[in-house]
């Protein structure tokens, strides 16, 4: 009886282990499952925010050095064939009154492209007004120096690319003034503030893109 007992009572503790052991492993897998789920959960987060900077990086609007280097690469190539535009001799009357000055004055007009090159021929009459007012404004002094052919270079590039159709202001590119105006007493650091913060307003502009990229000359003589 005593052997009976003592075999009865050790029974349910063998049933209770097992079903210990079967709620421990579920619990485990449980567990497994919820961690997996999560490490998935997180390594898509992660992945989807990498591609989201990569896209912001792309789409930055120019402020992005690569997005930078992209635009220098396409305003520049130095494989492309450039488009250059021979002008007959100019001749004309300078602006001296003293005495009668005139220069002679070969141009080679750089295009933008082979399309701008053929619209210039057909232009070709108020190309060659423009270009010819531009001389007989200056003075045989004012067209001695580099700088005097630089400024005339200059003009003649805005005036041919406005006649080409180009639409913009000089003041884009440094030329034109104000109109004068008569100052007052202590007006002058005022006048000063005014003329640096239009200085700085004009360097951070970026002059337009025309369809005259640059003025070259063949022959410049003034007699």
């Amino acid at each position: 009886m005593s052997s009976a007992a003592a075999t009865a009572d050790a029974v349910p503790p063998k049933k209770g282990n097992k079903k210990l052991i079967i709620i421990g492993a579920a619990v485990a897998a449980l567990v497994l499952s919820g961690g997996g789920a999560a490490f998935m959960m997180m390594k898509s987060k992660a992945a989807a925010e990498a591609e989201a900077e990569e896209s912001a990086d792309g789409e930055d609007g120019g402020s992005g050095k690569g997005s930078a280097k992209a635009k220098d690469a396409k305003k520049f190539d130095p494989k492309a064939v450039p488009t250059f535009t021979p002008l007959e001799m100019f001749t004309v009357n300078l602006a001296d009154r003293e005495v009668e000055r005139y220069a002679q004055v070969g141009i080679t007009l750089e295009m933008s492209d082979v399309a701008a090159g053929d619209r210039l021929k057909n232009f070709m009459p108020a190309v060659r007004n423009q270009i010819l007012l531009a001389l007989g404004d200056r003075k045989a002094d004012e067209l001695s120096s580099r700088e005097g052919k630089l400024a005339l270079a200059l003009r003649i590039k805005l005036d041919t690319s406005r006649v080409l159709g180009a639409e913009f202001d000089d003041a884009d590119f440094g030329l034109g003034a104000d109109a004068a105006t008569e100052a007052k007493p202590g007006d002058e650091a005022e006048e000063d503030t005014k003329a640096k913060k239009k200085t700085k307003a004009k360097k951070a502009k970026a002059a337009p893109e025309l369809p005259v990229l640059a003025v070259h000359f063949s022959n410049f003589i003034i007699q």
